[in-house]
C-alpha cells in the first residue's frame, strides 16, 4: 500500500503492535479462570466475494452517449444497460476533467484535491518545468519485444493507494492487478503502486510498453509477438452500420482529423503517404481507430486465460482502459459518424469479452464497472452555426496579455512561467509580489478577463481548504486544486469556449477538447453489472469516485479517507449473505422466524 512521504509510517510495525494490543486485551477479558471450560473455537467462513473485478473506462465517453445510440447496441454495451444498474445522472464535481484525473478519482474513490491528480501534467515548481501525472526520474520504462523506449512512468504522484492496491494489500495474498491501456496514465493510474501486469502502448515505437515500477509480465510479450500491431498497417476502417443509422452529417464541421485520415469515411489506416510498412504515422493512426479497442479487449482476454484470472482463492482485478473514442473525439467531435461507429464497434467488443468471462469465470461470479474519465466539449465551429456563443480560449493569448498589463510595473519578465488550461503558473516571488500589490493584481486579473472566452478568475487562496461555498463553479475548482501543484491563479472559461493550446495564426492539432467544469465535461456513465449488483435505472445524484467504495464493500475491503460513498441502492443482497443474516439474527418474542 502506497503512503505518501510526508506521512510514511511503518506499516508492519503498526499492525504488529495492534495485532500485539488487541491479543493483550482479548487474553484479559476472555483468558478463562482456573478450572473454567474452554471456550469452543469458531470457525468463520468466509463471506461471498467477486471472483474477478472488472473496472472499464472508456476514454472521452459522455453519458449522453448511451441514450442517443443504445438502440443500435447488441453487444456489451447493451448488456451492461440492460442487465446492470445505469447511473443516469453521474457526473465529476470538480473542474480539471482530464484523462490522468478521471481515472485516478474512478481508482481511488477520491477527488483531485486529494489524490494529488490535478491534471494531465502541471508546473514543477521546484524544478521549474512542466511534469507529466506519472513521470518518474526514478523509474525506466521498458519495451516489450526489446523495443527502446523513452522515459519513466509509474504511480509515484498519486498520494492515495488505488482501490486495486488495496484489493490486493488486504486479500493476504493472491490476488493479481493486471491494466490495460493505450496510454500510460491510464493504466497506471487504475493500478496505483502495485501492479503485475501494467501495459500501455508506446506510439512512437509502436511497442507495448511497462516499467522498472513493475514486474515484466512475459504473457504480455508472447501475446504481442504473436500479434503485432503492425498487422493492421493497411486496413480500412469502413461504416459498421447502413448509412442510414447515422445522426448528424456525414463529414464533421470543425473536425481536425489526424496526419493521413481523411475528413470522412472511409479511412485507411496507412501512416505517411510514402509509407510502405507500419510507421509511427500509422501507429497515431491506430490509436484512433477501432482496431486499437479490439486489441486491448482480445489483450484482456488472453490475461484472463493465461493468468487464470478470477481463478484464484482471493479476488482478482483487470482494468481495461479504451483510449480510441478519446482520439476520435479530439479530431472528430461528439457529432460525428466516427464516435458513432467506434462505439457501435466497443458494443461488439464488450460481447465477447463478457462471453469469455461467463465461461473462464463464471456468469456471476465476476463484476463489472464501466465508466468514463471525462465528457467532450462540442465543437465551437458546429455549435456557431446555431447562434450559441462559442469559441476557442487562446492561452498564448492569455499569457500575452498578463505580460502586457505587468510591463508598466516593473515586474520582471517574464512573470508567467506556464499557463496550463485554467493554471496560471507565475515565476518564483512574482505572486507573492502580487498579493502584496492589490493594484497590480487587479490589472492582471483584468487583463485576464479581457481575453474572449473567458468567464472568470480564481486566487489560488480562494480555492484553499475546499471552503464551502454558494457558488457551484468555485466548489468544482476547490475539488480540483491542490496547493502544491495547482496554479496561482486559475480561469473559469465561458461555457462552449475549450482551451485553444496553438500559437495564434497556427493551426489547432484537435477537432475538439476538455477539461472545464461544465456539465459536458463532467456527465459520464455508470453502470455496474454483475456480482452483488441490482439491475435498474438509479436517478439522483453520483460521482465516479462512487466506484471504488462500492467495490470494496463487495470484496469487504476499507479504503483509505475517499470523497466517494457506497451505491447501496444498487446492491443486491447475495443468498450467502441473506442466508448468514437469518442465522445471525435475533428473533424477539412474538416475531415470526
Amino acid at each position: 500500500m502506497y503512503v505518501s512521504n510526508k506521512l510514511r509510517v511503518n506499516w508492519g510495525t503498526a499492525i504488529v503492535f495492534c495485532g500485539l494490543v488487541l491479543g493483550m486485551g482479548a487474553g484479559t477479558a476472555l483468558a478463562p479462570s482456573a478450572g473454567a471450560q474452554a471456550p469452543k473455537t469458531v470457525v468463520m467462513k468466509p463471506a461471498a466475494r467477486p471472483k474477478l473485478v472488472v473496472v472499464l473506462v472508456v476514454d472521452q465517453m459522455r453519458a449522453d452517449y448511451v441514450d442517443r445510440f443504445q438502440g443500435q447496441w447488441t453487444g456489451g454495451l447493451k448488456r451492461l444497460v440492460e442487465e446492470g444498474a445505469w447511473f443516469r445522472e453521474a457526473a465529476y464535481p470538480y473542474a480539471a476533467t482530464e484523462t490522468c484525473v478521471g481515472h485516478s478519482t474512478i481508482s481511488t474513490g477520491a477527488f483531485p484535491a486529494t489524490h494529488g491528480m490535478v491534471a494531465n501534467e502541471w508546473w514543477d515548481r521546484e524544478k521549474q518545468r512542466g511534469v507529466t501525472c506519472t513521470s518518474d526520474p526514478n523509474v525506466k520504462n521498458t519495451g516489450y519485444g526489446g523495443a527502446s523506449v523513452k522515459g519513466g512512468d509509474s504511480a509515484a504522484r498519486m498520494l492515495m493507494p488505488a482501490f486495486a492496491e488495496e484489493l490486493k494489500y488486504q486479500s493476504g495474498g493472491g490476488t493479481r492487478v493486471v491494466t490495460f491501456s493505450l496510454k500510460a496514465r491510464a493504466a497506471i493510474t487504475m493500478a496505483g503502486h502495485q501492479g503485475d501486469a501494467v501495459t500501455w502502448f508506446d506510439a512512437a515505437t509502436g511497442s507495448w510498453t511497462t516499467s522498472s515500477a513493475y514486474p515484466v509480465a512475459a504473457f504480455v510479450g508472447e501475446y504481442a509477438k504473436a500479434h503485432p500491431v503492425s498487422n493492421d498497417y493497411g486496413k480500412t476502417w469502413m461504416l459498421l452500420l447502413p448509412k442510414s443509422s447515422y445522426l448528424y452529417v456525414e463529414t464533421a464541421v470543425g473536425a481536425v482529423p489526424p496526419a493521413g485520415v481523411g475528413p470522412a469515411f472511409p479511412h485507411t489506416l496507412r501512416g505517411k503517404p510514402d509509407s510502405s510498412a507500419a510507421d509511427a504515422t500509422f501507429y497515431q493512426q491506430w490509436q484512433g481507430s477501432p482496431y486499437a479497442e479490439t486489441y486491448l479487449a482480445e489483450m484482456a482476454e488472453d490475461a484472463v486465460d493465461k493468468l487464470g484470472l478470477g481463478k484464484s482463492p482471493g479476488t482478482d482485478y483487470l482494468g481495461v482502459s479504451f483510449s480510441s473514442v478519446d482520439y476520435v473525439a479530439h479530431a472528430f467531435g461528439p457529432r460525428s459518424w466516427e464516435v458513432q461507429d467506434e462505439l457501435a464497434r466497443l458494443d461488439r467488443d464488450l460481447a465477447v469479452l463478457f462471453a469469455h468471462l461467463d465461461k473462464a469465470v463464471g456468469r456471476g461470479n465476476y463484476v463489472v464497472a464501466l465508466s468514463a474519465d471525462h465528457g467532450g466539449a462540442p465543437i465551437p465551429e458546429d455549435l456557431q452555426k446555431t447562434g450559441v456563443d462559442a469559441g476557442w480560449l487562446n492561452l498564448a493569448e492569455v499569457k500575452e496579455r498578463i505580460e502586457k498589463a505587468l510591463e508598466p510595473l516593473n515586474y520582471p519578465k517574464p512573470a508567467v512561467a506556464d499557463i496550463g488550461g485554467s493554471d496560471v503558473y507565475f515565476t518564483p516571488g512574482t505572486y507573492d509580489k502580487l498579493k502584496a500589490d492589490p493594484a497590480a493584481m487587479r490589472a492582471v486579473i483584468e487583463a485576464i478577463e479581457s481575453v474572449p472566452g473567458v468567464a472568470n478568475v480564481y486566487r489560488a487562496e480562494e480555492l484553499e481548504d475546499r471552503p464551502a461555498t454558494d457558488s457551484p463553479m468555485r466548489r468544482a475548482e476547490a475539488a480540483s486544486f491542490l496547493k502544491s501543484r495547482s496554479g496561482d491563479l486559475l480561469i473559469v472559461p465561458k461555457p462552449f469556449w475549450p482551451w485553444d493550446f496553438s500559437t495564434p495564426g497556427k493551426p489547432r492539432g484537435y477537432g475538439t477538447t476538455h477539461g472545464t467544469p461544465y456539465y459536458y465535461d463532467q456527465r459520464v456513465p455508470v453502470l455496474l453489472m454483475g456480482f452483488g449488483i441490482r439491475p435498474g435505472e438509479y436517478y439522483g445524484t453520483i460521482t465516479p469516485a462512487d466506484i471504488a467504495p462500492t467495490l470494496a464493500s463487495l470484496c469487504g475491503i476499507t479504503l483509505a479517507p475517499r470523497d466517494g460513498r457506497v451505491l447501496g441502492q444498487a446492491l443486491a443482497k447475495t443468498p450467502q449473505a441473506q442466508a448468514a443474516k437469518k442465522q445471525s439474527a435475533p428473533v424477539s418474542s412474538g416475531a415470526k422466524p
